[in-house]
């Protein structure tokens, strides 16, 4: 038994240390395949960039991601099923989209119809939201399948708007959701998010503010995928009735700042689609935070909503508990930290008028 343990936990740190290495030694084969194809992020109102620079990094997440799966396959069985097969058609089918958005530019409704068929192509092959806590929900299973792919492939997509943000959120998210899986045992999820933790990772080297490159739709759309189908295999396999809270926990960033960003377009009257200058990132910069800043904060409120859904998955109150002091002196440091800026610049403001 002890041997069996030491070698799950050898074939985790394989997976991560591989995506790692692949995906930080292939980020500059990225960023000039990026530049040989003219898939440049150009400086605009909304953005965050004052320069271009190279967009399609996302090919070093998926090639790091991709590379490990494809190296353990003969070490590891649970590779060898129509799930896993499944899980990596609908891997090339969002990249497909991703690439082809970065480099030509894809309409909303265009790029759904990408995602419709990756997530066709996994619930086809087995992969289904476990929703049997919910008798009255038993018949919605495959289209609650899909939308829970679906959405959580576009609330990461929406979040990549400050450097490094969509790389070190979802890294964060692929580890609470590792944890959870090492939990409830399912080994072929606890492979895969730690694959995915590693390769995030390693992109974040060049990717972190400021950036070298951008990951483009092409690792903000994998990764917002892999993201959903892994909560699909490990978590929702085994809790039932508390995987949509736990999960949605573990993805809360991108999760609420997608839902507010359609209820304040339907409140303002605008397209859905239409991009905006509302979301969180967004209004932590205009207020005054830094990028490097804004990203930290963002971190750490990731990590705390990861902590948050283990802590509901052990059902420990004093694990509960440190989590609420956690919280409580997150704010208060966060509340200081504004109010010096906001003092630091009344100062400069005072200073300019004389």
């Amino acid at each position: 038994m002890e041997q069996s343990i030491t070698k799950d936990w050898f074939l985790y740190l394989i997976a991560f240390f591989s995506a790692f290495a692949i995906s930080l030694l292939s980020t500059p084969f990225a960023k000039r395949t990026a530049i040989k194809l003219g898939a440049i992020d150009k400086p605009r109102e909304r953005g965050m960039h004052k320069r271009p620079i190279p967009r399609m990094g996302g090919i070093a997440i998926i090639m790091g991601f991709i590379g490990t799966m494809l190296a353990l396959c003969p070490f590891l069985p649970e590779l060898h099923t129509m799930q896993f097969v499944g899980f990596l058609l609908g891997a090339v089918i969002i990249s497909a989209a991703g690439v082809i958005d970065d480099t030509r530019g894809l309409k909303p409704l265009q790029k759904l119809v990408f995602q419709f068929a990756a997530a066709g192509v996994v619930v086809a092959t087995g992969s289904r939201l476990n929703i049997s806590g919910w008798h009255f929900l038993e018949y919605f299973s495959v289209p609650v399948t899909f939308f829970w792919i679906i959405g959580i492939t576009n609330a990461v997509n929406l979040i990549d708007g400050v450097d490094g943000l969509a790389a070190g959120v979802s890294s964060i998210a692929a580890l609470s959701l590792m944890v959870l899986c090492i939990v409830t045992g399912t080994h072929l999820a606890v492979v895969l998010t730690a694959a995915l933790a590693g390769t995030c990772l390693g992109f974040l080297p060049r990717n972190f503010s400021p950036a070298e490159v951008i990951m483009g739709d092409t690792g903000a759309l994998f990764l917002g995928y892999v993201l959903s189908v892994c909560s699909i295999i490990g978590v929702f396999k085994s809790y039932a009735l508390l995987a949509m809270v736990i999960s949605v926990f573990c993805l809360a960033l991108p999760v609420f700042d997608t839902l507010f960003a359609i209820l304040r377009r339907i409140y303002n009257h605008r397209p859905i689609s239409e991009a905006d200058r509302g979301h969180l990132h967004h209004r932590l910069i205009d207020s005054g935070f830094s990028h490097r800043g804004a990203v930290s904060i963002l971190y750490a409120l990731s990590v705390l909503s990861g902590g948050v859904a283990i802590v509901i998955s052990l059902r420990d109150m004093r694990a509960f508990a440190v989590m609420i002091v956690f919280l409580a002196v997150f704010l208060i440091m966060l509340a200081s930290y504004k109010g010096r800026i906001d003092a630091e610049k009344k100062e400069k403001e005072e200073d300019g008028k004389e």
